[in-house]
């Protein structure tokens, strides 16, 4: 990774949270909360994919409509982003996978 794709990827973070930032007060906790809960849980791909301007152009077009952030995704943030994530490969699969080949117990010495 060079200077310029850093200076590049924060440049883009940068609006992308600029985004974030005019959307309505609901729509930006929500946001907040949801981003939290995907950097701990979410997909390994999530700095780099579009699941996050996703969720902003979602958001940006239910503000347009004059929804409340709760009728678009219910009162469950967590399943929704559950729901979001659940055919991505996450760090608790990661993790999980570690986890399992340490766990395989070893072959049965031959006598």
């Amino acid at each position: 990774m060079s200077i310029r794709d850093i200076i590049e990827g924060k440049k883009q973070w940068r609006a992308h949270m600029a985004r974030v930032k005019a959307l309505p007060p609901d729509y930006r906790i929500v946001y907040r909360e949801m981003q939290k809960y995907l950097f701990k849980v979410g997909p390994v791909d999530l700095p780099d994919g579009q699941l996050l301007p996703g969720i902003v152009d979602f958001f940006e077009a239910g503000a347009a409509t004059g929804k409340g952030v709760l009728e678009l995704i219910g009162t469950d943030v967590a399943a929704f982003c559950d729901d979001l994530i659940k055919d991505s490969r996450t760090f608790a699969d990661v993790y999980q996978e570690s986890r399992g080949k340490q766990a395989e117990p070893a072959e049965p010495a031959e006598k």
